[in-house]
């Protein structure tokens, strides 16, 4: 018998040391998962907002738990812990001006990334569950911003807080936990900040590794402009993850300069019977109801705005994705968006009144 060519075989690499700790990683805990195919669009800058998100609640830990060391929630020393933080504090006042425009801008994206979704019909089946989580995350963006509002424990965070608890009594039952009676030993100052250091951040990351299970699940919604997308144009997730930390560095980058040429203002500590202030931005809408129809509007508007999130994937069942034509969906979307503009607007020319 003849014998026959053999080819060599073929000599194996050998990994160096940062490729075996990898490796032994992702055979502990999976990391390699994160490998999934992803649609080339989702590394636009659009459809990276969602993570932009995600990384500015990074920032906010970080610095949150930071500025924590240093805070005191008792309404005696509240206002005053807090200008300590801004002089006495190596790094104080850049750590609190870079935590309050970085919860700024969380709001502001998760705004953007709703306003993403809603355009290209990103909610439709089978993501309506998804988006449902995604709205209860804005609510605890928003939540937290509240709380974090109140914790200066200045004129506008106490005002604040007088209309939360208003509104928590015309809630009855449902607002109790709201109210100072909820725990009459214990004050509220101390109560909200445990849920703005616990409970809000907390529930974030539970519904955030959901949200984030659920993307893997179903997949990045192909986009409605892009027919007959190749799959062959498909990335890893890894690579999206590195394009949504570049554009995070860059936006921490402009947070950063931010913090150092703008530092939020530091109020004096309140004084009770009156009302002089502005809310933050995002509730300016609810403030110019507020002055029109006395505070039940800010329970009922809050609550209508909620309820129209939460139906709209059950109302927009169709399977047309493309904003052109949904024109009924996206031109009620529109009018809803430029009245909580106006709204938002008519503060700057409005004086406050007393509701409290």
């Amino acid at each position: 018998m003849e014998d026959r060519d053999v080819p060599a075989p073929v000599p194996q690499r050998r990994r160096g040391p940062g490729r075996r700790l990898i490796g032994a990683v992702d055979e502990r805990l999976g990391v390699d998962a994160l490998r999934y195919p992803v649609p080339e669009h989702a590394n636009n800058l659009g459809w990276s907002l969602g993570g932009l998100t995600a990384f500015t609640f990074v920032i906010l830990l970080v610095t949150g738990v930071y500025l924590a060391q240093f805070y005191n929630p008792t309404p005696e020393a509240a206002n005053q812990s807090v200008r300590e933080i801004s002089t006495d504090v190596w790094l104080g006042e850049f750590t609190r001006s870079l935590h309050f425009w970085s919860a700024n801008a969380m709001v502001l994206l998760v705004i953007l990334h709703l306003l993403r979704v809603v355009l290209h019909g990103s909610y439709k089946r089978p993501r309506e569950g998804n988006f449902l989580v995604g709205v209860t995350m804005f609510a605890l963006v928003i939540g937290g911003m509240f709380t974090g509002t109140v914790l200066k424990w200045d004129q506008e965070g106490f005002e604040a807080l007088l209309h939360n608890i208003e509104v928590a009594y015309l809630l009855g039952g449902l607002g109790f936990w709201l109210t100072p009676e909820a725990a009459a030993n214990l004050p509220i100052l101390v109560r909200l900040y445990s849920a703005h250091l616990m409970l809000v951040p907390g529930l974030i990351i539970v519904l955030l590794v959901l949200h984030a299970l659920l993307v893997k699940r179903h997949g990045i919604s192909a986009h409605p402009s892009i027919p007959g997308r190749s799959r062959e144009l498909d990335e890893p997730f890894t690579h999206h993850l590195r394009r949504v930390g570049a554009f995070g560095l860059v936006l921490l980058g402009f947070l950063g300069l931010l913090s150092v040429l703008i530092p939020p203002i530091i109020g004096a500590t309140p004084v009770e019977g009156i009302e002089v202030t502005r809310p933050p931005w995002m509730f300016w809408w609810l403030y110019t109801l507020e002055n029109w129809f006395g505070l039940r509007a800010i329970l009922w508007a809050s609550v209508g705005l909620g309820v129209l999130l939460v139906l709209l994937p059950f109302i927009d069942r169709g399977p047309e994705r493309e904003w052109r034509r949904r024109p009924f969906v996206i031109a009620a979307v529109g009018l809803v968006v430029l009245l909580l503009i106006v709204l938002s607007l008519l503060v700057l020319v409005t004086e406050p009144e007393q509701h409290l």
